[in-house]
């Protein structure tokens, strides 16, 4: 185990699949490469705690390397508004809010797919990209309340699971 972590150590540090600063996804834990040594990894996860990872890992699991050569993004929201809505004008606000928002790319354009007939709603998809990993959880906040308003706006109800609770007499 000691004598895997160390080749595996040096793999990393010829080969460089990861380098100090990047971000990364190694089985479930997801954050920011901190150090690199001989045995072992340190990855700073978004909760800011350290999390040591062998480098055996790196070389026998799948990784991501969200940075390695490209930070941009994509992102995908997606949305089920209630049967009977209009599907065009569903589509027309979400491509307004993506085109729109001043971190949306572009290049490629957003695009809006009609994905799933759903037990109680219309399902689509914003699919988008952005420049910067570090900005997908603020842009898909604001695009996501954008999105809110503007369905508001439009006469289109955003579909939610209705309970009922039914009593005999």
């Amino acid at each position: 185990m000691i004598f895997g972590n160390f080749v595996s150590g040096l793999i990393i540090l010829f080969e460089r699949p990861v380098r100090i600063g990047d971000t990364v996804t190694i089985g479930s834990f997801s954050g920011t490469v901190s150090k690199i040594r001989i045995r072992a990894t340190t990855i700073t996860d978004f909760d800011r705690k350290e999390v040591i990872i062998p480098n055996k890992a790196f070389v026998t699991e799948r990784l991501i390397n969200w940075s390695l050569t490209d930070t941009t993004t994509r992102l995908v929201i997606r949305l089920g508004v209630a049967y009977g809505s209009d599907l065009e004008k569903v589509r027309k606000v979400l491509l307004k809010a993506a085109t729109e928002h001043p971190r949306v790319m572009h290049e490629p354009m957003p695009e809006v797919f009609f994905t799933a007939f759903g037990a109680s709603t219309l399902d689509h998809e914003l699919r988008l990209y952005v420049r910067e990993l570090r900005d997908r959880s603020r842009t898909v906040d604001e695009l996501n309340r954008t999105i809110d308003q503007l369905c508001r706006e439009n006469d289109i109800n955003i579909a939610f699971n209705h309970c009922g609770h039914f009593t005999s007499p």
